[in-house]
């Protein structure tokens, strides 16, 4: 940012921001807030989950020093945050529920659904950005989505969309938690909102649902143990500690959300843009394990699966049929992998494989004879 605040000086900043925050509806975000950039007790928190290596090989979270916590680092000249919220919803919560228990089918955590979110609301922040220099003329200002060291979470805090839960996801009052945040920096003296304070009170159902109790205390997530980070962050061989209580969950988890009392306030989303895409919120568990590289790469396209890539993929859903219930078309579609030509994957099938032995086999025929 090179503009400086000095030149808003005529600039009535209570009105523009009562500009942003209907800009911002009318561009499809549920909320608009508006927080100053002091965040030390975020960056303490923060220190101290780093140093209790919460967050496994996410190297990321502590490579950019200071930036994270310390916006004006980051963007010089930053003197607010505007934040968004972007409800993504694209079902009912009971319908997800009961996906869990069909052991045959995949579930996929339901962000991931639609159309990336990253390029939804990048493109929506920077027609928001286009709207006010349209209004005031050039600004300052750097649109965030999930795409550099942004303490999101803290700064939607402040700007009052709500308040850090006990899972450490943001829940609003009124909506629950099924949310997107995006950023918008800017060197905009704005008026700030008032910050949201917590209302979890003495609940602990997100603690006591956590298939691999990656909850360890209140506000705080041992990132090693949750199966988001499992399936999706970690490029490495999921423990066999974790498989089983995995499930189904061939990509995130959604289980903390699904059972917060909160959400009771959450409806589905009417954007289009989260909507599922090629049936991946049915999809049974072993047409995805046949499906090729190429297929894959059709089907994801557009997506946040991408991010993970095929392998893994692969790993996530191998875990899943180790877990499904034992039938010839699981056996068939695991040994039809079973000598992947990753070492990584070969051992994730040959895991799945075991836990389908011939005497649960017999078992399972005999119980239909």
């Amino acid at each position: 940012m090179t503009i400086s605040t000095d030149q808003y000086g005529n600039t009535d900043m209570a009105a523009l921001k009562a500009e942003i925050v209907g800009w911002g509806e009318e561009l499809g975000f549920q909320q608009v807030g508006v927080s100053d950039i002091n965040l030390a007790q975020a960056e303490q928190r923060l220190q101290q989950w780093l140093a209790a290596r919460f967050h496994g090989t996410m190297d990321y979270m502590q490579r950019h020093g200071s930036k994270r916590s310390r916006p004006e680092e980051l963007v010089p000249g930053t003197a607010r945050v505007i934040s968004v919220r972007m409800d993504y919803l694209p079902e009912s919560q009971q319908s997800a529920k009961r996906l869990l228990d069909d052991d045959s089918r995949a579930y996929v955590s339901r962000y991931a659904l639609g159309r990336d979110y990253h390029k939804v609301m990048r493109g929506r922040l920077r027609a928001l950005a286009r709207r006010i220099e349209e209004h005031i003329g050039e600004f300052g200002y750097r649109v965030f989505v999930d795409s550099a060291p942004v303490l999101e979470k803290a700064l939607a805090e402040k700007a009052g969309i709500g308040w850090v839960g006990k899972h450490t996801n943001v829940i609003n009052r009124d909506h629950g938690s099924w949310f997107f945040l995006g950023e918008l920096y800017t060197d905009l003296p704005l008026p700030i909102d008032v910050a949201e304070t917590s209302h979890c009170g003495s609940c602990v159902a997100c603690m006591d649902v956590c298939p691999t109790d990656a909850i360890v205390a209140p506000y705080q997530l041992d990132a090693r143990r949750c199966i988001s980070y499992l399936t999706i962050e970690s490029k490495d061989a999921i423990p066999v500690e974790f498989r089983k209580a995995i499930g189904n969950r061939i990509y995130g988890c959604d289980d903390c959300q699904l059972f917060c009392p909160w959400n009771k306030f959450a409806q589905p989303s009417g954007e289009p843009d989260f909507a599922p895409r090629h049936g991946l919120d049915t999809a049974e568990l072993c047409e995805l394990f046949a499906w090729s590289e190429e297929t894959w790469l059709t089907k994801t396209e557009g997506s946040a699966i991408r991010r993970i890539g095929y392998e893994h993929w692969l790993r996530n859903v191998a875990v899943a049929l180790g877990n499904a219930k034992t039938s010839p078309e699981v056996v068939a579609a695991l040994k039809g992998r079973q000598h992947a030509v990753s070492e990584m994957l070969a051992e994730h099938v040959g895991w799945a494989l075991s836990q389908h032995d011939t005497g649960k086999q017999g078992a399972l025929e005999t119980d239909h004879v």
